[in-house]
């Protein structure tokens, strides 16, 4: 019979454990896989974890030798160091189970002492960790696929931390801005990006802040020779495990040849409605040119005083309409760089309907305007392409109508600070099979049209971060609305 021993080394307690069943105990309630064996290779002890881990039950191991297994649970080189003496501890290694698939075991060898310090058995430890390897492989195989992926795109890949330092730049910016992605490391995000864009970049800081979701932008670029490069860069939130904003990625692709293929469609355009507005101008002109010459003749053969300063004063007038029609006309003509800045909306609006005076009188159409109370309604945007945008919806509604009628402009200001803008013509519609190729590139219902109208100001609309909607039916007229969000 075994010697019973004190529990904890008290001599005085009466509760004594037979050393066998401590033995047995520790074993079952061993989280691990545990074998013991003796100098002779063989098994001599396991618990229930070493069998749910490998399969095999005492009926299998037990006075077997280890080299009997498939794929030993313990080396002989190992074995042989450890019965001199040295232990092992989370040695990583592959084992067999009885099934035959492989599994990723952590592993500690010890060496058992008797009383005397002889070395009688070996105790081995096992733990399976295949989950956590395998998840650890899976892990290591993805960084290397998004590492080939971003190393090997032509996209321009970054990665910023919460204060919008960039702390990855791929390979690709060498090419396309001149910059090694060394060189871009500890850059702030503003550093790399044209001053005019600095404001759209933080509103859509804020949209993605407040709304979780991925932005998609377009933005100017600085290049390392100061050349602008023209991105559409979609920015992404990375959250932490407690679902906070942790950092940000940024995937950018280059659109220089298609703003610039942009440009040029709308230059077409502008140039387009500049001609066909020649014709009207040049009529309103005529008009005060016909006043000023008459009262000239007047002012020469009048020696009133008084009739002088009355013709003084209507040949002022008129040459105040004049300079008023060429200015709005010029400002549609002249170049326009794509730069935002504060508008106010009903001031574009009445340029828009100064541009276009002449030609609605000459097609008897007569244009009213609805505005709503406040007057202070401002946009951040390009005045001058929002007047080109108007001017092609009013000229389109005027056109509608050879025999003349009216064209009604309505704003409305609605909530969250959105703006819509209507215009409504009492034209004979548009059918329903032509109305869904409206803004087609070069689909055109006109014999003079070029077809860029539409197309060219729905992309300005967007850039403008608004919407452009048209309603028609046949017999019914045509209503365009267009909503901004107003600062």
């Amino acid at each position: 019979m075994a010697e019973c021993y004190p529990i904890f080394g008290s001599e005085d307690t009466a509760d004594l454990f037979n050393p066998d069943e401590l033995i047995d105990l520790f074993l079952r309630c061993s989280v691990d896989g545990i074998c013991i064996i003796d100098m002779e290779n063989r098994f001599i002890r396991i618990n229930h974890m070493f069998t749910r881990i490998f399969g095999y039950n005492e009926d299998d191991v037990i006075g077997r030798k280890v080299s009997d297994l498939p794929i030993p649970v313990c080396l002989n080189g190992i074995l042989s160091q450890v019965k001199n003496g040295k232990a092992f501890t989370n040695l990583i290694t592959q084992r067999q189970h009885k099934d035959g698939h492989i599994l990723d075991i952590a592993v500690s060898y010890s060496p058992l002492r008797n009383k005397n310090e002889e070395i009688i058995a070996i105790t081995a430890i096992y733990r399976d960790i295949t989950k956590e390897i395998s998840m650890e492989r899976e892990l290591k195989r993805t960084r290397e696929l998004y590492k080939l992926i971003t190393e090997n795109a032509s996209d321009l890949i970054k990665v910023y931390s919460r204060d919008k330092t960039i702390l990855y730049a791929s390979p690709s910016h060498e090419k396309a801005l001149g910059f090694l992605p060394e060189q871009l490391l500890g850059m702030h995000v503003l550093d790399v990006i044209q001053d005019e864009d600095h404001e759209s970049l933080k509103r859509m800081a804020k949209n993605l802040y407040d709304s979780g979701e991925p932005q998609l932008l377009q933005l100017k670029l600085k290049t390392k020779d100061n050349k602008v490069f023209y991105s559409e860069s979609t920015i992404s939130p990375v959250y932490n495990g407690n679902m906070e904003i942790d950092s940000y990625v940024t995937v950018s692709r280059n659109i220089t040849e298609r703003i610039e293929n942009d440009t040029a469609l709308r230059n077409l355009d502008r140039l387009s409605i500049i001609g066909q507005l020649a014709a009207g101008v040049a009529h309103e002109i005529r008009n005060p040119l016909t006043s000023l010459k008459g009262f000239s003749k007047l002012l020469k053969s009048s020696n009133s005083p008084e009739k002088q300063n009355e013709y003084l004063s209507i040949m002022s007038d008129e040459l105040d309409r004049i300079d008023m029609i060429v200015n709005e006309f010029m400002s549609l003509a002249k170049p326009q760089a794509i730069q935002f800045e504060r508008g106010n909306l009903i001031s574009i609006i009445d340029s828009t309907i100064n541009v276009l005076r002449p030609q609605a009188m000459l097609d008897n159409v007569q244009v009213t305007v609805k505005y709503p109370k406040e007057d202070n309604l401002e946009l951040l945007c390009s005045p001058n392409q929002l007047i080109q945008v108007f001017v092609n919806l009013l000229k389109n509604a005027i056109e509608s109508m050879p025999h003349g009628g009216n064209v009604s402009i309505g704003v409305r200001k609605l909530k969250n600070k959105r703006v819509v803008i209507a215009f409504k013509d009492e034209g004979p519609g548009i059918d329903k099979e032509v109305l869904k190729y409206l803004g087609t590139p070069f689909y055109t219902t006109k014999d003079k049209g070029i077809g860029l109208g539409l197309t060219v100001s729905n992309k300005i609309v967007q850039e403008h971060n608004g919407t452009m909607k048209i309603d028609s039916q046949q017999g019914k007229g045509t209503t365009v609305k267009i909503e901004f969000e107003c600062i």
